[in-house]
Parts: structure tokens; sequence; C-alpha cells
């Protein structure tokens, strides 16, 4: 994968400015008749059930487990018939129309805009028509899956059947709702359970390869607490994508989804998760008490449906198909070490196009600025750097959302009242706000609610971070270089390279040195005369912003090297070592080690 200098994007139209104007039981008992994949008429919850528990790989498992446990084969058949009970969705669509019609009231009360891209739309109702479709939607909200679905039945297109976790599904009536309007519950992990994955695999490749309704799953896995993207998970992009191997179907269509909220509703809750207090359970209890959030502003919403990703145009010299007609087509066999590749390049490919159609408001280039300055800025300096750094930006193709026509003191003000909870102006200053303790606190209870403002301010930081991140990998690199020679400071970027490889989404080879060579390059930062690479004379400011950019991540890294070095025992377990870890680097801020707190975060 390759960014393209040259990047064209749609433009987009405010779904609710609609919704605004007309009556919203109206809008949730319109005629709702979606065009499907080759006309294939919808299939009832008992009748897909039936295939699936019907279906050759099934029974081979059964077969498999009932000569491994030596229980009858009609047991494991009852025991697989549970699972999909468990499992399955059950669409109706007068949940649907419920869904529709609290949801209009939700969206209107909690934000000012919801953008979609319609050419995007459009797109996708070509691609539904043709092949099957699985959506890939980023994923930084609960309101995800419940946007996308909504804004599927505004456009009459056909709704999707979603993956969701079980957490979902011990949610008193909400969760039969969600299974109602769409969703499929299953486990975290199936550790090696043959059983529950030939259940689950089955019952989403017999959707897929009928074309009965588009997929959606995240591929990501899990919500990013840190907004910034996860490496992917290939579990069920590898269960999407094997109909296609065994010529089961012509091709399947990948449609990359990119999200972007100007202010996200968990962004308090996130940051305590990531200081270790327990995610609160999912419960119908808990969802009414955070009815409160309805009386907040949360800005806008913009969602872009990328261009269909065709599997059959990827795979093209990539995978030999024909080693798949060698064996039977229901015996479930372990992908190929170049099918596993290939699946996996496809799940860094669909991010990095998420990336690239992700909107950036003004507030991440301004949070961006004030982590680099945790003693505050001054508004006029504040106004000025995020000028520049909006322009730095735009210059690297990132895709901002920056108001027409309005004078950047506005665009920069009405961003600090939208996000009034995280900074404020005094004085003319602008400075994080820190929560006000009740009572006396301990140094480790105010270095904890410090934690919770800086970490809140970093997601929004975190978004730019793919815009920058290769640029600002090759500014370390020449920082700590011995040498201005292009050899050493591309093998510190190497080594920068396999670090960060599991923080953020990085492509294989040189393609990221050279991109960042090109970016440094085109805004006159670096000149590369001959085998060197050196800073020019305007070079500074974007050479420190980038340092600035970084340096919390590799400050990470040192503690952690640091706390294995000095305190870890042996036997340490993963449950032990993060609060273990967290609780070392507590210690090193309180004891002076660090200067600053956002060396840490």
């Amino acid at each position: 994968y390759q960014r393209d200098p040259m990047l064209k994007r749609d433009g987009f139209e405010d779904i609710l400015e609609e919704r605004r104007n007309s009556s919203d039981l109206k809008y949730a008992l319109r005629c709702y008749a979606p065009v499907l994949y080759k006309g294939v008429t919808p299939c009832k919850a008992n009748m897909l059930k039936n295939i699936v528990l019907q279906s050759d790989q099934l029974h081979y498992v059964i077969n498999q487990v009932s000569q491994e446990s030596g229980e009858a084969p009609d047991i494991i058949q009852e025991e697989a018939s549970v699972i999909l009970e468990e499992m399955a969705h059950r669409l109706q669509i007068s949940t649907v129309r419920f869904f529709a019609f609290a949801l209009s009231k939700a969206f209107k009360t909690l934000f000012q805009h919801v953008c979609v891209n319609e050419e995007g739309i459009q797109r996708l109702q070509q691609a539904i028509q043709e092949h099957p479709v699985v959506l890939l939607p980023s994923h930084r909200s609960y309101m995800d899956f419940l946007l996308m679905s909504y804004i599927l039945y505004t456009y009459d297109l056909a709704l999707p059947v979603i993956a969701a976790g079980m957490d979902f599904m011990g949610m008193k009536f909400v969760g039969e709702m969600l299974r109602m309007s769409g969703a499929f519950f299953i486990r975290r992990s199936f550790g090696g359970d043959k059983l529950y994955w030939a259940v689950f695999s089955e019952y989403v490749k017999t959707m897929l390869r009928n074309g009965f309704a588009p997929i959606e799953f995240f591929l990501e896995g899990t919500r990013s607490r840190t907004c910034k993207s996860l490496t992917p998970k290939l579990g069920l992009l590898n269960i999407v994508i094997e109909p296609f191997f065994k010529g089961e179907v012509f091709d399947v269509n990948l449609v990359p989804v990119s999200i972007s909220y100007e202010r996200i509703l968990e962004e308090s809750l996130y940051a305590r998760e990531l200081l270790g207090v327990p995610k609160p359970k999912e419960s119908t209890s808990g969802l009414l008490k955070a009815r409160r959030i309805l009386s907040e502003d949360y800005g806008s919403i913009h969602v872009y449906f990328g261009q269909p990703v065709s599997v059959r145009s990827l795979a093209q010299g990539k995978v030999n198909r024909s080693t798949y007609n060698l064996f039977p087509r229901h015996i479930p066999r372990k992908p190929m070490e170049e099918t596993q590749s290939f699946v996996n390049d496809t799940a860094y490919r669909i991010v990095r196009l998420q990336e690239d159609n992700m909107v950036l408001k003004p507030w991440v280039l301004m949070a961006s600025l004030l982590l680099q300055n945790l003693e505050g800025l001054e508004l006029s300096v504040l106004t000025e750097q995020t000028v520049w750094l909006r322009g730095l930006a735009l210059s690297y193709a990132a895709f901002l959302d920056w108001p027409d026509h309005a004078p950047t003191a506005k665009v920069v003000s009405s961003s600090l009242a939208l996000h009034r909870g995280l900074a404020c102006v005094s004085g003319g200053r602008v400075s994080l706000v820190v929560g006000e303790p009740l009572g006396p606190v301990t140094p480790e209870e105010a270095l904890f609610n410090r934690a919770v403002s800086v970490l809140s301010c970093a997601s929004y930081r975190n978004q730019v971070l793919h815009v920058f991140l290769r640029p600002a990998m090759l500014a370390v690199a020449m920082h700590t270089a011995a040498s201005s020679k292009k050899n050493e400071v591309y093998n510190c970027f190497s080594f920068l390279w396999d670090m960060f490889s599991n923080d953020f989404i990085l492509c294989p080879g040189d393609i990221d040195f050279e991109e960042a060579c090109y970016l440094l390059v085109k805004t006159g930062a670096v000149q590369m005369p001959q085998q060197d690479i050196v800073m020019t004379d305007i070079g500074q400011p974007t050479l420190s912003f980038f340092n600035g950019l970084l340096e919390p991540f590799l400050q990470g890294y040192q503690v952690v090297c640091r706390y294995l070095c000095e305190e870890a025992s042996e036997g340490l377990t993963e449950k032990q070592y993060i609060p273990a870890v967290r609780s070392f680097a507590v210690k090193l801020i309180l004891a002076g080690a660090f200067t600053s707190l956002s060396e840490m975060f």
C-alpha cells in the first residue's frame, strides 16, 4: 500500500438536516425496500440456521469432534444447534424502525451534524448488487455500529449483519433488540473449541455466499481506547475471504469505512480505563445512567464510505487458488503461508485506507500543540501555531475539516468551547483542565487526575498521528543517528520501525522510509544532497514538533525497559505486568525522573 499524494475525496451531506425539518415517526415508518445481491430474497432466520446446520463442513467437524470425544454425533449436533441459537441474529423490521425513531431523537440532541459522503453510498449500493459485501468500519466508540445501521436505513440500503461481542448479549432487553436489528453474538476468544469455530465460520460464510446481507465487523477487534488505529485481527477476515479462494463466489467487496468524531462520547472513560480503572460492564442500567450525556454537545460526526476493494483484484498474481481444488471444499484446512500473508497485507491496506479518510477537526491540531506545552500557551501563540500546523497537515494530504471563510480566531475559540472539559482560557493563556478534588488528595491521586486530563487530550492528538507518523519517525532517526549519512539515518529509522510496528500501522519494506523522505523534502524541512539527509535552515520548527510528537511513545518504551531491568521478577504474568509497570511509572514521575508528564503519556 502506498498513499496517493494527489488523493481526491468526496464531499459530504448532513443527514440530520432533513431529520430536523421533518417527522421522525414518518421517517421510521416509511417504505423500506433495499435491493439485495443479485436480487436474492431476504432469508428468514430459521431457514438460515437450517442451511448452516445441514452444511457438509459442519457435519465433517461434528463427526471429527464425536470421534475425538467419544460422544454420539447427535449430541454434538445438538450442541452445535445450541451454539447457533445463542449466536444468530433475528432481524425484525419493527425493531429496526424503533431504533430509527429513537436514534433520530438521540442524534439530533447529541450532534450538530452527521455528515456522509453520498458518492460512497452510491458506490456501496452498486457493490451490494454485484458481489457479496463486507463493511469494515473504524472503531472508536460504541456508537459506531448503531450509526452504520442508521445510515444504511436512511439511504434504503440493505442492513448489515454485525459481529458483536457476547458482553452485549447480557444486557436485558437491549441485547435482544440488538439481535433483532442485525447483531450476531460471538465469544471474544474461542480457544481450541473446534465446534464453536465451525459453527461460527459456517454461519458467516453462509450469509456471504448467498448474499443475504452485507457483513459488518471491526478489523481492530475492539474499540481503540487511544483513538489511534490498532493492529488488525485476522480471524474474521480469513473467514470472509475463504469462499473466494475456494471458488464459491466470484469476488468479495471489502468496503473500508472511516468514522470520525469531533468529540468522543467515551473520552474520560477511555482515559480511566487506560489508567487501570475497570471497564464498566455492559448493562441496561448502565445505558440508562448514561442518559446524562444527552445534555452535552458532541459536535459533528463524519462517516466516509471508501472505494470498495475487490479481493479478486488484490489476489491477482499473489495467491494460487488452484491449490484449493486439490481438497474437498467442506474439509477445514489451515490457511497456507501465502494466503496468511495475503490476508495480513489486505488487513493493513484496509486500515490504512480507513486512516486516509478520517476527517480531522482543528482541535486535533490544537491538542497536539498543547501536549507539547503542558505549562500552557498564550492564546495568540496557540492560534498562530495551529495555522502553521494546518498548513503542514494539508501539505501531507490530511483530510482536514476547517470551516470555510471563518476567521482563525473564531475557529480556535469554537474548538475550545466544544472541548471546554479538556482545555480552558484564563488570562489569555490556554492550558489543560485538571479535575478539582473535593478534599485533600495524595500525590498519587493528584497525578491520576492530571493523567486523566493528559490522556483525554492525547486521544485527540493520536487521531492525527497517521498523517505525521512517517516524517516524525525520520525526524527522530535524524536526531538519533550519529551522522547525516542516509544509510545511518535509515538504520535508526528501521530500528524505530521495528519498535513501533505493534503501535502503528506500518508497511513492510522501504515504503515508509521513502514516503517520510518525500514528505520532509516536499515541505522544505530537509534536503538530500547525494547520500546525506540534512535539515534545512527553515526545517527546525517542523523537526522539533515531530520529535515532540513521538517523545511520549519513546519514553513509554524506556520506562518498560527500565522496569524489566530493575524490578521485574521471574514468572511475571501479563495480568501482573501492566499494573506493575503503571506503579513503577508513577514512582518515577513522583520522584521527578521525568521533566514533564507528557513524556509518560
